[in-house]
């Protein structure tokens, strides 16, 4: 599997550098599944402090728009499904592009390389049916998954670390999926990575694509451009679906 990575001046680095939005890397993913005849593809971002909700999930039902908005945390769609969830500088974001077709088959392939980089850096952890990976009953990476143009785009939230007080205030999670665990905080059902390895946030980048990658592909001006034209229609009002004030 090759490892994505962005051309000369345009070249992405760990701490985002570059300024990239979140929707920039989710048309990354797109552009790849659209334009790339590599089988199998994978890349790793970090973006500032930004939320992204579901296909299908009503922003004001997911997130706590005011308190975003005060701390100016962008929001942002993604076209898979699932849950919404928070992302920084401080957790590390996976794209898996891949030709396999059963979506099924996609998440399971996923879980298992990020498993198998978790028992590199000497972590136990396990997946679950919902395609969550834990360490103990806590959860560390979510997953969520879309099929198109034969291509299937797996993506992750990895949480090395991350500005808890944020985590807990942009979301506004379901009461119904609180009580029906019988959780009282977000807080109690994630843990951070960092808490299980004295690895900083780059070593493990560094565990991760040297698990998992062998070559590299790097894009061109072109496709950078192709990308940015693609970004702009996950920017659009209408596909996020929320008013900015």
């Amino acid at each position: 599997m090759k490892y994505v990575s962005l051309p000369g001046i345009f070249a992405d680095s760990p701490s985002n550098e570059g300024g990239r939005s979140l929707a920039f890397y989710l048309a990354m993913e797109e552009y790849l599944a659209r334009n790339s005849s590599e089988p199998d593809l994978f890349f790793m971002w970090q973006v500032e402090p930004s939320v992204i909700f579901g296909r299908n999930q009503v922003a004001v039902n997911e997130v706590n728009l005011d308190y975003c908005r005060e701390h100016s945390i962008k929001v942002y769609r993604r076209k898979s499904g699932g849950g919404c969830v928070y992302a920084d500088e401080d957790n590390l974001m996976l794209s898996f592009v891949t030709s396999e077709q059963n979506v099924g088959f996609a998440f399971n392939r996923f879980v298992n390389m990020v498993l198998l980089v978790l028992r590199r850096l000497g972590i136990g952890a396990t997946g679950t049916s919902h395609n969550d990976i834990m360490i103990g009953d806590r959860k560390v990476c979510g997953t969520a998954c879309y099929h198109l143009a034969e291509k299937s785009i797996v993506h992750s939230t990895m949480l090395y670390d991350t500005n808890m007080d944020h985590m807990l205030n942009a979301i506004t999670p379901a009461r119904e999926k609180l009580q029906k665990k019988g959780i009282e905080s977000v807080r109690q059902r994630i843990t951070l990575l960092k808490d299980y390895t004295p690895k900083s946030l780059d070593e493990v980048r560094s565990v991760i694509r040297d698990t998992l990658c062998e070559g590299e592909l790097t894009l061109t001006e072109t496709d950078v451009r192709g990308i940015e034209a693609l970004e702009q229609t996950y920017l659009k009002e209408e596909f996020i679906n929320l008013i900015q004030q």
